[in-house]
């Protein structure tokens, strides 16, 4: 059986030219043989399939089809979008023989002398993959020494020096830093820049050296510090921006991009010779040289926010590199960009997705304006006032375009008398002829209302005296075609939004019947095949529903209720539909659940109107558990939602539907593959809790169950497990006793996820965020157990009082955590002491971390936190005494 297994793998390697062409074919029957048969290779013998496949790649004799596959295959198995799949492919290389990973490496660097560019391409992808497995091991240590070689040995073929730097810049993309010595970064970046020259005479050799220096940058540190090795290296990199070659500037201006994000504190000394290159880019060269050119400054005003973010609004110390090139370069960078905005597509689609040259200076606008704040607008409202009455309808779009801009930033003291005083001006603008005009028109109005309009401004843009023509306007404008109506849609949305925090009745209120049905009639409209409106609309009316006062627009909010439960259960009677049918029916599905889900919420809050989602709660439910059909997981996600503001808004009652409603819920908490809805179900389980107490238990077993399988699971989101945590403390509190079965299972969890903490990388800001959610939902797990055993279970805890205690000592002692986490762990202390009592108190003693724990909380601005630590305090003080 062996030795035929055997034969077959042979002849499956005599054959992979075939088998690669003919899962190739045009024919399916052919090419779905050939993909099982390369898949059966795979399965049989990893070792030889990626043999067979480096063979082919490096063979010249082969066909260029065969041998383009062969690398996308070969790249396939080292690399994975998804990460456990990663970690399986890496170790499956790790494991295997050493002499055929060897042979395997060989055939890849042969292939980059190939004179098929369509082999040397993915030869240079799958060493650089090869590479991000052995390098950081400490194998594959002659391979960048190899790759130098070609770049210095005489005579070498241009297409392999070629080759050699883009392997290069792919290895530097895919190791970090570390991972090299620093006399190899030294050498790779000599034969990247060296590749830069133009004395090398290649265009190609010259494009792959540039694109591979964006990819080395990161590397880079310590030959930035050196002031010689900066300037050749700066020096190179701007040569290349005045290229003939047009790849070879756009490259180059990405470099300049990217190192105005990394050594911003050392650009200084270039500056000068930045702006003009940038400057001529941005009037003179082909639009992606200029976007770049453009991009540029917007990355010098990214780094100068962020260090004025950091300080927020304090003087920048002196100990900080803060430049202020922006506000040194205004007087002459305002107004090239102003030039750009003139330069918009006569045909251009009126699409959010859209990037020319326009757009990018408008942005970067933006970017300035939120960095120098008042001194742009006497820059740019010359620039408005002169072309906003223009016949050409350019010079209206870019003033108007302008304007909307830059209102992010400046003061609002000196932003207001202008936008009071052209409010008339934009919204006549609303009717131009022109629908570039008009579009740009509502976005500006949309930005107005957006960073101006708020119903406590001490400056008000939106009046009750000019609110009758702004509303006119917008109702009126809505009707437009699409691209307009849309951002009309986000006009509308900002109006409402502002009166969010009205204290007593909103202005906007004797409006609302008449936006909720332009906004309905808006989701309906036929004459548009793009679903982004009908989406605008109902994200619009969710705002307005969402922002609107109670009891005014309760009756109102009782009608759309109606309106929207009857639009969803025509929806979900449409059968016998095409797939783009029944795409568009979830889609729409979705967005009605998600209206309902915001009803629901507006009308609990307050108590004269709940009543109402009490008697709907019938139909609701027969509607939401209709839409669990559907297969889309976005529905899925929206109907979970609404049912969890149901259970908050019904309480007690919701018990009935749980026998029922309970399938979909077991099916929520299994769905690790699409983890929103996995996320979304486990807080519906935390609301059901907080409504039924101990009802709940009939459901506990199988929760629990999918709940601890998806804490075990290495394939769910690591997002979900942070709430998972949160709801063991919420069924706990819910059953009290009757969680002790499960202690068995929840506190190694707890436990493991405390270790597993501790082990994560505090360089990563994503992986400190994650630590935070991580131990607050492990101290709300602890704190739902404490209080759920307080009466005849607390016992129970006292082995792993211990543990606990020791894992708030080291989260008080990480200067990372939050003050989410602080507020999480101080409640655990305090729950600690007032459940346990007596037998904690040699804990207590023998421990005085918690005093200074508590001292840092009395400091804090927050009051809630002053709060649960003097109610700490009294507990631990209780015990002490006792």
């Amino acid at each position: 059986m062996a030795s035929a297994q055997m034969n077959n793998i042979i002849n499956m390697a005599l054959q992979i030219t075939q088998l690669l062409l003919s899962a190739q074919s045009p024919d399916g029957r052919v090419r779905v043989s050939a993909e099982e048969s390369l898949k059966q290779f795979q399965n049989a013998n990893l070792s030889q399939f990626l043999l067979s496949l480096s063979v082919e790649l490096s063979d010249d004799q082969k066909p260029p089809d065969s041998r383009r596959l062969a690398g996308i295959l070969l790249k396939n198995s080292l690399d994975s979008k998804d990460a456990v799949r990663k970690l399986e492919l890496i170790q499956n290389w790790v494991n295997m023989d050493a002499s055929l990973k060897s042979q395997i490496k060989e055939s890849l660097i042969q292939t980059l002398r190939s004179p098929v560019s369509d082999a040397r391409q993915p030869a240079s992808q799958v060493i650089a993959k090869v590479a991000s497995i052995e390098i950081p091991r400490k194998e594959w240590v002659d391979l960048i020494g190899h790759l130098l070689t070609n770049m210095t040995l005489p005579d070498v073929p241009s297409m392999l020096k070629q080759a050699t730097l883009e392997t290069l810049g792919y290895i530097c993309e895919e190791i970090s830093p570390q991972d090299l010595e620093q006399d190899q970064v030294n050498a790779v970046l000599t034969a990247v820049v060296q590749g830069m020259t133009g004395a090398q005479g290649n265009c190609e050799v010259r494009l792959a050296a540039v694109k591979s220096l964006y990819n080395a940058l990161d590397f880079a540190q310590s030959n930035f510090e050196n002031e010689m090795e900066r300037n050749y290296i700066m020096k190179v990199v701007c040569e290349a921006a005045v290229s003939n070659e047009l790849e070879i500037r756009q490259a180059a201006f990405e470099c300049l991009v990217s190192i105005a994000s990394m050594y911003y504190e050392i650009l200084g000394p270039y500056m000068e010779t930045l702006f003009s290159l940038t400057a001529n880019a941005v009037r003179e060269d082909e639009e992606p040289v200029a976007l770049q050119a453009i991009e540029f400054w917007s990355s010098i005003c990214d780094e100068e926010i962020q260090i004025q973010d950091e300080y927020e609004g304090e003087n920048v110390g002196s100990s900080v590199a803060f430049h202020h090139f922006i506000q040194r370069a205004l007087p002459v960078l305002v107004p090239m960009l102003l030039e750009t905005l003139l330069k918009q597509e006569e045909d251009q689609e009126q699409d959010d997705s859209v990037w020319n040259l326009s757009m990018a200076g408008g942005t970067c606008l933006g970017l300035i304006a939120r960095t120098v704040g008042d001194e742009i607008v006497p820059l740019v409202m010359p620039f408005v006032e002169g072309n906003i009455t223009k016949h050409d309808w350019r010079s209206r779009e870019a003033a108007t375009y302008a304007f909307g801009s830059i209102l992010e930033g400046p003061s609002i003291e000196k932003l207001s008398p202008m936008v009071s005083a052209g409010l008339e001006f934009l919204l006549n603008a609303m009717k131009d002829q022109n629908s570039h005009v008009k579009d740009t028109t509502a976005w500006t109005l949309g930005r107005i209302f957006e960073t101006l309009h708020s119903s406590n401004c001490t400056h008000p843009v939106v009046t009750p005296s000019n609110l009758p023509c702004i509303m006119s306007v917008l109702l009126e404008s809505i009707r437009d075609v699409a691209h307009v109506a849309e951002k009309v849609c986000g006009a509308i949305y900002f109006l409402a939004q502002g009166y969010e925090e009205a204290v007593t009745g909103s202005i906007l209120s004797p409006y609302l019947g008449e936006i909720i049905s332009v906004l309905l009639s808006t989701a309906d409209r036929t004459d548009v095949t793009n679903f982004k409106l009908r989406s605008s609309a109902y994200e619009t009316l969710n705002e307005t529903v969402r922002c609107s006062q109670i009891p005014e627009a309760s009756a109102m909010l009782a009608q759309l209720l109606n309106e929207i439960m009857n639009r969803l259960g025509r929806n979900v009677e449409l059968q016998n539909l095409s797939s783009d049918e029944k795409e568009k029916q979830s889609d729409l599905q979705a967005l009605l659940c998600g209206v309902l889900h915001v009803i629901i919420q507006k009308l609990n809050s307050s108590d004269n109107t709940k009543s109402i989602i009490i008697q709907a709660a019938d139909q609701l439910m027969v509607l939401f558990l209709r839409v669990f059909a559907c297969h889309s997981s976005t529905v899925h996600e929206e109907a979970m939602l609404a049912i969890g503001a149901l259970v908050n808004a019904i309480g007690m009652n919701f018990i009935k539907y749980m026998p029922e409603f309970y399938k979909y819920l077991d099916m929520g908490l299994q769905n690790f593959e699409e983890y929103q809805v996995c996320s979304i179900s486990v807080g519906v389980v935390g609301d059901i809790c907080h409504a039924l107490n101990d009802d709940v238990l009939p459901y506990c077993n199988g929760i629990m169950s999918n709940l601890l399988k998806d804490l075990s699971n290495s394939m769910l989101h690591k997002s979900v497990k942070p709430p998972i945590f949160s709801c063991f403390g919420d069924i706990a509190v819910a059953i009290g006793e009757n969680f002790e079965k499960y202690i068995p299972y929840v506190i190694p969890m707890l436990q493991g996820a405390a270790e597993l903490c501790a082990n994560l990388d505090s360089s990563d800001e994503d992986m400190m965020e994650y630590r935070n959610q991580l131990r607050r939902g492990i101290f709300e797990a602890y704190s739902g157990i404490l209080q759920g055993f307080r009466t005849s279970k607390a016992s129970l805890m006292m082995p792993h009082a211990n543990h606990l205690l020791r894992f708030i000592e080291t989260v008080f002692r990480d200067n990372y955590r939050d003050d989410g986490v602080t507020k999480a762990a101080v409640e655990v202390i305090g729950d600690l002491a007032d459940v346990m009592g007596d037998s904690v108190k040699l804990l207590f003693k023998d421990t005085t971390f918690h005093l200074a724990f508590l001292k840092e909380c009395f400091h804090s601005d927050d009051e809630q936190l002053k709060e649960t630590a003097v109610w700490a305090q009294g507990m631990i003080e209780r015990v002490l005494a006792s």
